[in-house]
């Protein structure tokens, strides 16, 4: 499995921006998931959606704000950002897992390797 994040860069708050994870060596028993880092603060997970079908999870932190997609042709999974404050700025890494969606970032397998999204004020 190999994951490519892409998409971070520099936006102003309210801004919308869109982040995509392209997956390889994934199928129908993988879920992805969307996990940030701030500078200073622990990893934190975001939401995520399984290859299998059925509607994404989004964390109540962002929830009214990010949405996930996943996109089967491509298998890509993005990460849809609205109304971003400078509270968003952070790396961004996509995950892959088989199993079942996971909240830990330690419990994934596969990690991409990050894309940074800044939020100016």
């Amino acid at each position: 499995v190999q994951l490519q994040a892409s998409g971070g860069g520099l936006v102003q708050t309210g801004d919308s921006l869109r982040i995509s994870c392209a997956a390889s060596g994934v199928n129908i028993n993988y879920h992805m998931a969307w996990f940030r880092q701030a500078p200073g603060k622990e990893r934190e997970f975001l939401g995520g959606i399984s290859w299998s079908g059925g509607s994404p999870f989004i964390a109540d932190s962002v929830k009214g704000r990010f949405t996930i997609s996943r996109d089967d042709a491509e298998n890509t999974v993005t990460l849809q950002m609205n109304s971003l404050k400078p509270e968003d700025t952070a790396v961004y890494y996509c995950a892959a897992r088989r199993g079942y969606l996971s909240k830990r970032y330690v419990n994934y397998n596969y990690l991409g390797q990050g894309t940074l999204v800044t939020v100016s004020s």
